[in-house]
């Protein structure tokens, strides 16, 4: 090989290893950049009266979520809604306990709210923003009530967010069934967000 060959072959190296270098880096910082929410995921969801659509394929994919992130070292949220009186939800119930299945390990960040949205009256964006927060997933129940609630708290407070379509639900209403509520919401917030199955979540090994 000529001098000038190896020189091209040599520059043509340090630049596909820059570049993947580059690449791992970006992805890196993507992780470090988002989060996951878990919305109101605590034992009264399943233990209700009324049957949560898909039940058990939601615990077990809000399950899956987790531990996929906890690996992938996004930063896991879990919001915990605070009821009033007598509610199912009530602090100190066994209701109000997040679900066994997910409970938050050592460290892990829990935020109670009193609203819809954890948005509000809570420190939750002070959270995000002193961890440089920009992305942020958001999973769990319910799906016209607080998933939406945080969907547009977060677009309003100028964050990316994944909506994980078949990962949040709900109950039953006199006019709509739950999955109809589903399928609406994904298509009204789609509008706002972005949209994503649970196994196209880059982090989520299949």
């Amino acid at each position: 090989m000529s001098v000038s060959h190896t020189i091209i072959a040599l520059l043509i190296s340090l630049t596909t290893y820059t570049y993947a270098d580059e690449n791992t880096k970006t992805k890196e910082a993507t992780k470090m950049d988002t989060a996951l929410l878990i919305i109101d995921a605590q034992v009264n969801m399943w233990e209700s009266e009324y049957s949560l659509h898909s039940g058990e394929q939601l615990l077990a994919k809000l399950g899956t979520l987790i531990a996929n992130a906890r690996r992938a070292g996004i930063l896991v949220i879990h919001i915990q809604n605070n009821g009033g009186p007598g509610d199912p939800d009530e602090p100190g119930t066994k209701g109000w306990e997040i679900h066994p299945k997910l409970t938050p390990v050592d460290g892990e960040i829990v935020v109670q709210k009193d609203q819809p949205s954890a948005f509000q009256n809570t420190n939750l964006l002070q959270i995000l923003r002193d961890r440089g927060i920009g992305n942020l997933i958001i999973v769990g129940m319910q799906t016209e009530m607080c998933v939406k609630a945080n969907c547009v708290s977060a677009v309003q407070n100028d964050y990316n967010v994944i909506l994980v379509e078949d990962a949040h639900s709900t109950f039953d209403r006199d006019s709509e069934t739950a999955a109809q509520i589903i399928e609406r919401h994904n298509k009204e917030l789609g509008s706002l967000l972005n949209l994503k199955k649970m196994k196209d979540l880059p982090f989520v090994s299949p």
